[in-house]
């Protein structure tokens, strides 16, 4: 993963996704590659065609905002995806922005407090875990890791969605819980395109999944969002749960993942039968990661 010219690489990638007729150009006649071409970016974005080469070409660091949303707008960018932008054109080879941290967790010492491992343990009814940016797993109720073994401490989640087969089988929505999750890795990051652990995931996920590969080559761009989980459970057929995500406050990008099912509906029957096969027996407790 090249961070050098992030800025340009993301334009290059959601010029691609862009066809001619989208923009009210001509669709018909040969191209070398899909989508718009830089001089038709340039024109409806009211720039000389110069000058964005020279953007994609990473020869200019310092577009002005208007600029940037002028050429948002050609290329269909939504509101997250303007803002990652901007937010590439801001970013500066020779340090970080102003009030902006690098600093990133070394694996294994991210510690989850303890008021949120007893608020997770205190939801017999909710499968919920607890995640860092990089969709490690930091801790999981009893019953989410019924759900699936994966949401336990240690597992990376991102890596067992696209990589365990098991999982695979468990996700009836498997196509589009990759690309959301794909899209939702490249959000967290931003700008720091840089940073080694976020490297080290993409490096092996490219290599060992073609899926993941032609994902991230898209460069989309979409935060974590509570969504509906379409699963297949080996010990209770279809469940379908929504999913919550609430971003712990104060801490480096973890974030907080609460499953439930509507009252009285089968999901919350099957829920409910999954938990009490769950059960853990008296004097066990879950593993977990705990605060020093």
């Amino acid at each position: 993963m090249d961070g050098t010219n992030a800025l340009g690489e993301f334009l290059r990638a959601r010029r691609a996704q862009v066809r001619p007729e989208d923009v009210g150009l001509p669709g018909s006649g040969l191209r070398r590659v899909p989508g718009l071409r830089r001089e038709e970016v340039a024109m409806l974005s009211g720039i000389s065609s110069d000058y964005y080469l020279r953007l994609e070409q990473g020869r200019d660091r310092n577009p002005s905002a208007q600029v940037l949303r002028a050429i948002a707008q050609v290329l269909g960018l939504d509101a997250d995806a303007t803002s990652y932008l901007l937010g590439l054109a801001q970013d500066r080879p020779a340090g970080p922005r102003p009030g902006a941290s690098r600093t990133r967790a070394v694996p294994g010492r991210e510690q989850v407090a303890s008021s949120l491992l007893q608020l997770i343990d205190g939801w017999p009814r909710n499968p919920a875990y607890i995640q860092n940016r990089y969709t490690d797993c930091l801790a999981a109720n009893t019953l989410a890791t019924a759900l699936t073994p994966n949401y336990a401490p240690g597992v990376n989640l991102l890596r067992a969605v696209f990589l365990d087969l098991a999982e695979h089988a468990l996700r009836r929505d498997w196509d589009d819980l990759t690309e959301e999750g794909v899209a939702a890795l490249r959000a967290n990051a931003g700008p720091d395109t840089d940073d080694p652990r976020l490297r080290d995931l993409v490096g092996e996920l490219s290599l060992r999944s073609e899926r993941f590969r032609m994902l991230w080559a898209r460069h989309d761009v979409r935060p974590r969002r509570g969504r509906i989980s379409h699963l297949t459970h080996p010990q209770v057929g279809d469940l379908d749960l929504q999913s919550n995500k609430l971003s712990v406050d104060g801490t480096d990008g973890l974030t907080l993942v609460v499953f439930h099912a509507e009252p009285g509906s089968r999901n919350a029957e099957l829920l409910d039968i999954l938990g009490s096969l769950a059960a853990p027996r008296p004097g066990s407790r879950p593993e977990r990661v705990e605060e020093q």
